[in-house]
C-alpha cells in the first residue's frame, strides 16, 4: 500500500465510522473544516484526559486554567503577534491563487491552473483572525481569535501565581481551541484554520548558565517522547526530533526542537518545545504597567521568571495516533487502537434481535458494564459484520449474548487483536475485562 492510498482509506474509514466528517457538508462542505464524529469526539476526549490527568493533575508542580478565545487587542501587540505573525504570500498572476512562497517552488506552473503566467513578489500576510466587538465594524473595536493558548497564560500569571500559591518552578496547562488563516490548509485534520492545543508554560528561575534552562528543557524533552511512546502507542521509530536552525527560531524562541511524525504524506511537525526566557512577561510587563515579577519566598528576590514550553497539537495527535494504529487483513481492516484510547473499550451483541429474551440479557449485561467502561451496543446485522463495525473504530473487546447463555450464564468474549472468543462468566466479566484492558 502507498502513502496516498493510506491516507485515503484513513479519511473514509473516518467518514463510514464516525470519526470526523467534512464540515458543512450538507451545503456542499466549507473548505478544510472538518466536524468529531460520535465516536472520533471520544477518541479526542480521551486523548485529551489522559493528556490533562499525566500533565496537570498527576504533577504537584502544575496547574489548569481555561481562558477566553478573545483577548484585549494589546495582549497581541505585547506579545509580537500581531507585528511578526505572518507567513511569506505570493499570487498566480493568472489565476490569482495564493501559496505560501517557502512552500512552492515559484518557477514552475501554478499548481492550481497550470499556467506559467508567472507569481507576485511575495508579500507578508497575517495569520489573526480579526472580528470586531460590538454593533460597529470599525478600528476601534477590532478583536482578533487567540492564535496560540499560550498568551493567557503569561497574562494570568500573576493571578495564578496569588491564587494557586505555587513557586517556581512550576507550570500553567491549558487545553483549548485556537485559530490561525492558513494560507495552504490541507492533509485532512494535520492544518486548519481551526484546531486545538494542549499547551504547558513552564516558568523557571532565571538561569546564570545554558546548564540551568536545558535542565527543564530535557525534562519537558524526555516527558514528550514517554508521551508519544507510551501513552499513544507510537513507536519512537517514527518520530523525528528537529533542531529548528537559529536562523529559523520564532521571534520569542532562543531553542526550539519539533518532533515531527512520519505521516503518510511526508514526515511533518507533530508537537513542539522551545525555551522562551523571558520574553513574554517581560514584553507583557512592559506594555500593561503591572509588576509581573516573582518574589522568592526564601531570599525575596523579584525576578520575571523564564519559560520552557511544551505544545501538543490535539487534532495532529488523533491523526497521528490513527495512522499509527490502523492496520489490514485479508478479512477486515481494524484499529489497533490502546484501549486507553479506544472510543469504546466493550461493545456488546445479543446473538438475534428478534429473540426478546436474548436481547434482555444483553441490555442487563450492557448496564452492567457501561457502569465501568465506555459501553458500545451493537445489534445490527449479523455477529460477524458487528465484530468488523467495532474492529474498526478499535473497540478491543466484544461480547456476544447467545442461548449458552441462558443455560449457564456466560458469554463469548472476542478479542479484536487475537480473535480468540473464550467464553467468561457474566459474574467474572467486570474483573476479566478489567484484567484484558489494563494488560494491553
Amino acid at each position: 500500500m502507498n502513502n496516498n492510498d493510506l491516507m485515503d482509506k484513513i479519511v473514509s474509514l473516518c467518514k463510514r465510522r464516525g470519526f470526523i466528517f467534512p464540515g458543512s457538508e450538507i451545503y456542499g462542505g466549507f473548505a478544510n473544516s472538518w466536524d468529531y464524529g460520535p465516536v472520533g469526539v471520544e477518541l479526542k476526549n480521551n486523548i485529551k484526559q489522559l493528556w490533562w490527568k499525566r500533565f496537570v493533575q498527576g504533577r504537584d508542580d502544575m496547574v489548569g486554567i481555561d481562558a477566553a478565545l478573545i483577548m484585549k487587542p494589546a495582549v497581541w501587540e505585547a506579545s509580537g503577534h500581531l507585528k511578526n505573525f505572518s507567513d511569506p504570500l505570493v499570487e498566480c498572476k493568472n489565476c490569482h491563487t495564493r501559496f505560501r512562497a517557502d512552500q512552492i517552488d515559484t518557477t514552475k506552473p501554478c499548481a492550481s491552473c497550470d499556467k506559467s503566467a508567472g507569481f507576485t513578489e511575495a508579500k507578508m500576510f497575517n495569520l489573526m483572525f480579526k472580528t470586531f466587538i460590538g454593533p460597529a465594524e470599525e478600528q476601534a473595536n477590532i478583536a482578533y481569535f487567540r492564535p496560540e493558548t499560550a498568551q493567557a497564560m503569561f497574562v494570568d500569571f500573576k493571578n495564578v501565581l496569588d491564587t494557586s500559591r505555587k513557586t517556581v518552578p512550576f507550570g500553567i496547562g491549558q487545553i483549548g481551541k485556537a485559530f490561525r488563516n492558513e494560507i495552504t490548509p490541507g492533509n485532512f485534520i494535520f492544518r486548519t484554520r481551526e484546531f486545538e492545543q494542549m499547551e504547558i508554560e513552564y516558568f523557571i528561575p532565571v538561569p546564570k548558565e545554558d546548564a540551568e534552562w536545558n535542565k527543564y528543557f530535557e525534562m519537558w524533552r524526555e516527558n514528550m517522547l514517554s508521551w508519544i511512546n507510551k501513552d499513544l502507542g507510537i513507536d519512537l521509530t517514527h518520530v523525528h526530533e528537529l533542531e529548528v536552525p537559529k536562523d529559523e527560531l520564532a521571534h520569542y524562541s532562543k531553542r526550539t526542537i519539533d518532533f515531527e511524525y512520519h505521516f503518510p504524506f511526508g514526515v511533518s511537525e507533530l508537537y513542539g518545545l522551545a525555551y522562551r526566557t523571558d520574553f513574554d512577561l517581560k514584553n507583557h510587563q512592559e506594555k500593561s504597567g503591572q509588576d509581573l515579577r516573582y518574589t522568592d519566598p526564601y531570599t525575596s528576590e523579584k525576578y520575571l521568571p523564564h519559560v520552557i514550553e511544551p505544545t501538543w497539537g490535539v487534532d495532529r495527535t488523533v491523526l497521528a495516533v490513527l495512522c499509527e494504529h490502523y492496520r489490514e487483513e485479508e478479512d477486515r481492516v481494524y484499529l489497533a487502537l490502546p484501549p486507553r484510547l479506544a472510543p469504546y473499550k466493550v461493545a456488546v451483541f445479543p446473538l438475534l434481535k428478534n429473540k426478546p429474551e436474548l436481547v434482555a440479557k444483553a441490555r442487563e449485561i450492557y448496564d452492567q458494564l457501561k457502569e465501568h467502561f465506555s459501553t458500545a451496543w451493537d445489534d445490527r446485522g449479523n455477529v460477524g459484520k458487528r465484530y468488523y463495525s467495532q474492529d474498526e473504530i478499535g473497540t478491543p473487546f466484544g461480547i456476544t449474548v447467545d442461548f449458552q447463555t441462558l443455560e449457564d450464564g456466560s458469554v463469548t468474549v472476542r478479542s479484536r487483536d487475537t480473535k480468540e472468543q473464550p467464553r467468561v462468566k457474566i459474574d467474572d466479566l467486570q474483573s476479566y475485562l478489567q484484567k484484558n484492558i489494563n494488560s494491553l
